[in-house]
């Protein structure tokens, strides 16, 4: 479960990806099956959500992280870089931004 707290020692990835609504489900299918299949269980990994807004062309990914060198490797590998080709292909772009917790209501 996914917990914003200035207190919670990780790293903060939030992902925005922009994409017209005739692609979204297609694109939220490869996000959810990335995670499902492949980045839940990388080193360091500690959780994520999906948003998708009402008109359907913006998703936002927030995940959390051990470290930001668990997230960079993650990207790194084989199988992700595979992924993230079929991902830029559904999406206008996406950019992955990391961010620190610096307060929490």
């Amino acid at each position: 479960m996914t917990k914003i707290s200035k207190q919670t020692q990780c790293q903060t990835v939030i992902t925005t990806f922009e994409m017209t609504p005739g692609t979204c489900q297609d694109l939220l299918d490869e996000l959810t099956s990335a995670y499902a299949e492949f980045i839940s269980s990388q080193p360091g990994f500690i959780s994520a959500a999906l948003h998708v807004n009402d008109a359907q062309t913006r998703i936002a990914n927030y995940s959390q992280w051990k470290r930001r060198e668990d997230f960079q490797a993650m990207l790194r590998t084989d199988e992700m870089r595979k992924r993230n080709r079929v991902i830029s292909g559904l999406c206008k772009s996406f950019e992955p931004v990391m961010y620190e917790v610096v307060e929490g209501f």
